[in-house]
């Protein structure tokens, strides 16, 4: 029987309800108010009071309104039918709610109960199957969406029965199993699985190290993201967050892009929706949200919302990981995440750490980011969740809590600097204090070595030291003056600039061709750049290196613009080796 309950005290969006029976930690519960059932969830339990978040706004709610005990925590529903849609952090498809606002307690099922789905049988009468293994396969949106056995399945189980091919519902049953004591389980297209639990249902999860391609130079070439791997992006307002969110999600390596708006603006929340259904996928030509799905929650919905988003978010993607597809998730913003995690905190009187977070701020980003990686799965084939989340640091301060805390273990750091976003240096992250740990990890350096050639990492390294001179030279000259400093560092501080405008910044989000630069183009830029940093130039003046380096920063940049390999792009090759020639030592 259910465990009943009543309310017993009101905090905003914590409630204290003393029950009469036993709840668990994190079990979900309805809290009746004038009619309309809410949902909680437990967060804390204390004798016979139980302290729940509630994910709606308590207006109205009165000391003694009825409780409802669930006997299970925060669950998805998972199966055919989730590519495209648009999802609030509890699962409820936004395109079936009415009205312009969300009605309070208004919840609507995440699948749809009457599509009929050409089902293919994968698995074998008589086989002996464990949880996550391949049932069967529907196709959706050109996606081949595996049948599995159910997660929360425990042992071996043998396939008594399962449907031929043909069309079915997701609540129609497509297969019979028997566990070891003979007990019959059918099993239909969906399941259900708890939010704040990993799906473990792989053989391995080993250190990720496969390259994960997104056309994006910054990334790519100076501090690479690997399938199945970890970063984050933080910066300011204004420094453009959403715009490489865009970038990396249409262009990256990946069967599935989750989007998870976590406490965002509303108006932001709003242009993710319209923009996302115009893109197109540049590997397929079709609008990239068939294989999109957008998790949202805005500012002014309840802060225990924005927690359940990023743990639905994840569970969907590990959801398709366990299929041997490769999901990106992208956060936006951790930030707001861990703000509901510090109200609700506070609000349970708990310890303080800094900034007034919680004290176990750390372990809870850590756990959260282990959920991703790279899995071999039992059946011998392979998926990945790489997840790359934004922080939104309060003015900019990459010092706060959260940002220190996610440097600790997300393996890449893509620092967005004011700075570079008001000199129109797009993407506007920090060469210098941005990195990627994957560099340093010796089966990343085997894989680029023969995916891209030998000694790429070194020539990373190369890249790296010229930019850090040139910012020491560049603070040399803004303090001494052009004559203060001799002409040789002029050079050096130009060669850097050569290397920030054409193989870092200055690229173009919004040129069909400069958009996304492909890996072999990334490697022939940057050899036919670090020549230039290699070659020996002749100059009167300070004045003739800056009037040489412009122009062929120019020549660059036009080579950026036209197709790789393409009689512009030629051309413009030409141009700059004929500059080089003509001021080069003999």
């Amino acid at each position: 029987m259910a465990t009943k309950g009543s309310v017993k005290g009101i905090v905003s969006n914590l409630v204290t309800i003393e029950a009469d029976g036993p709840v668990a930690q994190n079990e979900i519960c309805y809290i009746t108010v004038g009619g309309v059932p809410l949902m909680s969830e437990v967060i804390r339990v204390n004798g016979k009071n139980a302290y729940a978040q509630v994910f709606e706004s308590t207006r109205g709610m009165r000391i003694g309104d009825p409780v409802t005990f669930e006997g299970h925590m925060l669950e998805v529903t998972l199966g055919p039918g989730m590519l495209s849609k648009n999802y609030d952090g509890l699962q409820n498809d936004l395109d079936k709610m009415d009205g312009v606002f969300l009605k309070r307690g208004s919840y609507t099922y995440a699948l749809d109960e009457e599509k009929l789905w050409d089902f293919k049988p994968l698995a074998t009468i008589g086989d002996r199957v464990t949880a996550g293994a391949w049932l069967g396969e529907v196709e959706e949106n050109f996606q081949s969406i595996k049948v599995m056995v159910p997660f929360t399945f425990e042992g071996i189980y043998t396939l008594k029965s399962l449907q031929p091919a043909g069309k079915y519902t997701v609540d129609d049953n497509i297969a019979v199993l028997v566990d070891e004591s003979g007990v019959e389980h059918p099993i239909t297209m969906k399941q259900k699985w708890p939010v704040k639990r990993p799906i473990t249902c792989y053989a391995d999860k080993p250190r990720p190290h496969k390259l994960l391609e997104t056309g994006v130079r910054m990334i790519d070439t100076m501090n690479p993201i690997v399938e199945g791997g970890t970063g984050f992006i933080p910066g300011p307002f204004g420094t453009g967050k959403t715009v490489l969110q865009h970038a990396i999600s249409k262009q990256a390596e990946a069967d599935i892009v989750i989007i998870a708006a976590c406490g965002e603006r509303a108006n932001e929340v709003v242009e993710v929706f319209k923009e996302f259904p115009e893109l197109l996928d540049p590997n397929t030509g079709r609008p990239l949200m068939e294989r999109t799905i957008i998790i949202a929650n805005t500012s002014n919905m309840p802060v225990a919302a924005r927690e359940a988003s990023v743990y639905t978010a994840m569970t969907i993607a590990e959801y398709y990981r366990s299929m041997g597809l490769k999901v990106l998730l992208m956060a936006d913003s951790t930030s707001r995440w861990a703000q509901a995690l510090r109200e609700m905190s506070n609000r349970l009187e708990e310890l303080p750490g800094p900034d007034a977070f919680p004290m176990d701020l750390s372990a809870i980003v850590a756990n959260f980011y282990a959920r991703a990686g790279f899995v071999h799965l039992k059946n011998g084939q392979t998926g990945s969740v790489t997840f790359i989340g934004t922080v939104s640091p309060a003015g900019g301060n990459l010092k706060e809590p959260v940002t220190e805390n996610t440097k600790k273990v997300a393996r890449c750091f893509y620092a967005l600097e004011q700075e570079r976003a008001d000199r129109k240096r797009y993407p506007a992250i920090n060469p210098i204090d941005s990195y990627s740990k994957y560099l340093e990890y010796p089966e990343f350096a085997d894989y680029v070595a023969e995916r891209v050639g030998a000694g790429w990492i070194d020539q990373v390294s190369e890249l790296k030291q010229w930019l850090i001179r040139g910012k020491e030279i560049s603070e040399q000259i803004n303090i001494l003056g052009d004559d203060g400093v001799p002409l040789d560092y002029h050079v050096t501080f130009w060669k850097s600039e050569l290397i920030d405008f054409i193989i870092i910044c200055q690229q173009d989000a919004f040129d069909s061709i400069d958009c996304n630069c492909s890996l072999e183009r990334q490697e022939f830029m940057v050899r036919r750049v670090m020549q230039v940093c290699h070659t020996e130039f002749s100059f009167e003046g300070f004045v003739e290196v800056g009037d040489f380096f412009k122009e062929l920063i120019n020549a660059f940049r036009q080579m950026n613009y036209a197709e790789f390999d393409s009689d512009e792009f030629r051309k413009q090759q030409a141009k700059a080796d004929e500059l080089v020639s003509q001021r080069a030592k003999n």
